[in-house]
């Protein structure tokens, strides 16, 4: 990507994220410009990345051959209305959540979007971004994309804009279920007479094991469930009180729960 200049509109956490691993990855500075309103994260950007950041956009965006909408979905329609004359020709990468593909068309006068839903352990680049490309999109493009992103973890593309709300619901998430069951972990620690730190510990290496353990084994999540869960052992207990509790049917009810606002919020911000 060594010809490529990426102009990155916002310059929040997922912003430093993607431009962090593209520096390590052989871009220079010169390649990046970022147009981020709040002075210290413009300062932060400089120190740390040494990219050029600017407080609004200007004619140096018309360099971009990719821009990448960063900004909060609520903010999105105030942040392109005065830059559309310059990114028109660029491809466009929205890591944005909400705003749809035709609201960016509209906004950037560009058919060559890519939205992306990525995730909280993007920051330390082990995310997982789902992907979606507008027609006018070309094959070169998505690899552009998945390039920009490799830094971030892995990529996933679906072939509806609308499956983008499943992602959402399930990986953009995700990280906060997965959390929300460590807490009660931790205080069930607690409650056996561990400290909360041993159980956070305890917690965070065991569920991140087994993460990576599924990722790797080639046998499917019920089974490498089923080999720990001995009949009348320790973990049939746990998984028993589990399904008593109709806690499998509760997960997915808030994974659903989540798919709804999501197609809510779409409505709301994209259009």
């Amino acid at each position: 990507m060594s010809a490529d200049k990426i102009a990155f509109i916002g310059g929040g956490n997922m912003a430093s994220a993607v431009i962090g691993g593209l520096l390590r990855a052989g871009m220079t500075p010169a390649q990046f410009i970022v147009v981020e309103p709040y002075e210290p994260q413009r300062a932060k950007l400089a120190a740390q990345f040494g990219v050029q950041a600017l407080p609004a956009g200007d004619a140096a965006l018309a360099e971009a051959t990719t821009v990448v909408w960063a900004v909060k979905p609520q903010l999105f329609a105030e942040a392109a209305a005065p830059l559309r004359a310059w990114v028109d020709g660029a491809l466009q990468l929205s890591v944005m959540a909400g705003i749809t593909t035709a609201s960016i068309t509209a906004a950037s006068g560009s058919g060559r979007v890519v939205r992306a839903m990525p995730n909280t352990p993007a920051l330390i680049g082990q995310g997982i971004a789902g992907l979606y490309a507008r027609p006018a999109v070309s094959a070169d493009e998505r690899a552009t994309v998945e390039r920009l992103l490799a830094p971030t973890g892995r990529t996933l593309w679906v072939d509806r804009e609308d499956d983008l709300d499943a992602v959402t619901a399930l990986s953009g998430s995700g990280p906060a279920y997965f959390f929300f069951m460590v807490e009660a972990m931790m205080a069930a620690a607690v409650d056996m007479g561990l400290s909360a730190e041993q159980g956070r510990q305890l917690a965070l290496a065991t569920c991140a094991g087994a993460a990576g353990l599924g990722l790797a084994a080639d046998e499917s999540p019920t089974v490498l469930r089923e080999r720990v869960t001995s009949k009348g052992g320790t973990t049939h207990a746990a998984i028993t009180s589990l399904q008593a509790d109709g806690v499998d049917a509760a997960i997915r009810r808030a994974v659903l729960a989540a798919q709804q606002r999501a197609a809510e919020l779409g409505r709301e911000f994209g259009g």
